[in-house]
């Protein structure tokens, strides 16, 4: 499958909230790294400090030639394949807005943890709450939002939850506002994402604390392989 870019681009531009996501994720990023469809590269700017070991898989053919240019100058592994077709393990695999693009995500999943070394982590990361599924979301090939339950029903042989928890509190807030009253709106503005990254998510990482993680408009996923 071949996603638009568009999206891509702009959110590339959402550098609080990278940063925001990476301070959650980092104590479970270890050695041998796996990001599954790491798009144009945005998020593993923010971690590839942590190791030499990494393997970034992009389905699409124009990401995957993008990502392979931008770290031309890096000893990684690029992968244009499925999950399953990489005959390697790992210490950590990484599906960060990821997951919804995959319609058989249980399976996807389950070949997942088969990837993982033990004690490795596997860290989701997918927007929430069913209800909230929009124009947009369809545009980009979100098969689905998810909500809590899916996660708590799952059953991975071989794992123990880590974290399972809501995040972006004020991200939530203004996704339903967007939904509500730009309807036919299929991407956020350049503006919008400026206003929510440089303003809200700062906001935003105070707030989710004082609510515990109660809620948000993404949900932060943690197994650790045992």
């Amino acid at each position: 499958m071949e996603y638009l870019g568009k999206e891509l681009e702009n959110f590339d531009k959402a550098v609080i909230w990278r940063l925001y996501i990476y301070s959650h994720i980092k104590k479970y990023i270890k050695k041998s790294i796996l990001e599954v469809g790491a798009g144009i590269g945005s998020f593993t700017t923010n971690y590839m400090h942590l190791s030499k070991d990494i393997t970034l898989t992009e389905i699409d053919r124009n990401n995957f030639l993008f990502i392979k240019k931008k770290f031309k100058n890096k000893k990684y592994f690029f992968f244009n394949k499925e999950t399953q077709k990489i005959n390697k393990k790992f210490d950590s695999i990484m599906y960060l807005n990821v997951l919804e693009h995959i319609k058989e995500d249980k399976k996807e999943l389950k070949n997942a943890v088969n990837k993982l070394k033990k004690n490795g982590f596997l860290i989701i990361l997918v927007p929430a709450h069913s209800k909230l599924y929009s124009k947009f979301d369809k545009a980009v090939g979100h098969h689905k939002r998810y909500d809590l339950e899916f996660f708590k029903k799952l059953k991975l042989k071989g794992t123990k939850l880590e974290k399972l928890y809501f995040l972006d509190f004020f991200g939530y807030i203004l996704y339903y506002v967007n939904k509500v009253f730009f309807k036919n709106e299929t991407y956020p503005s350049s503006f919008k994402i400026f206003i929510w990254d440089k303003i809200f998510t700062p906001a935003t990482m105070i707030l989710d604390k004082l609510l515990l993680y109660k809620f948000g408009k993404n949900i932060l996923f943690i197994l650790k392989k045992v």
